[in-house]
């Protein structure tokens, strides 16, 4: 039997690039996520949460701890699988609304346009899902 290969090519992650860029906003990044008291009061902010039935992978703070708080947990030492996994957290779980509420005032749209910045710099990007109608933002 023939062992099949994916079509997508195997890239190697720049760790050094994404710590630098995880350093230059490591002050005010790490605050917020520290201040997060995973209280739950944002999730009904976010339209997405609501429209998914209340799926706690839509929570807004869900999607930060899980994508930038890996990042800076894992101070930028993270692998491609680990990547594609945030790929869907910052592009097909978040659309940058601004309507997710904090009431400690921790900015989460900052938070997902820096995730998605960091993985832009590693060339991870939204894909469309070929195989269905969902399309990634």
């Amino acid at each position: 039997m023939d062992k099949v290969i994916s079509n997508r090519e195997i890239k190697k992650i720049d760790t050094k690039k994404i710590k630098t860029m995880l350093d230059r906003r490591k002050g005010k990044m790490k605050r917020f996520l520290s201040y997060c008291a995973h209280c739950s009061l944002c999730a009904e902010s976010c339209f997405l949460y609501m429209k998914h039935k209340k799926d706690p992978q839509y929570m807004p703070s869900y999607k930060v701890i899980n994508s930038l708080g890996k990042l800076y947990r894992k101070r930028g030492k993270v692998d491609q699988k680990a990547l594609d996994e945030m790929r869907g957290i910052v592009w097909r779980n978040c659309v940058l609304c601004s309507r997710c509420y904090c009431p400690i005032g921790i900015h989460v749209p900052n938070m997902i346009a820096f995730a998605r910045a960091v993985l832009r710099s590693q060339e991870v990007y939204p894909q469309r899902n070929e195989n269905s109608s969902e399309s990634w933002l």
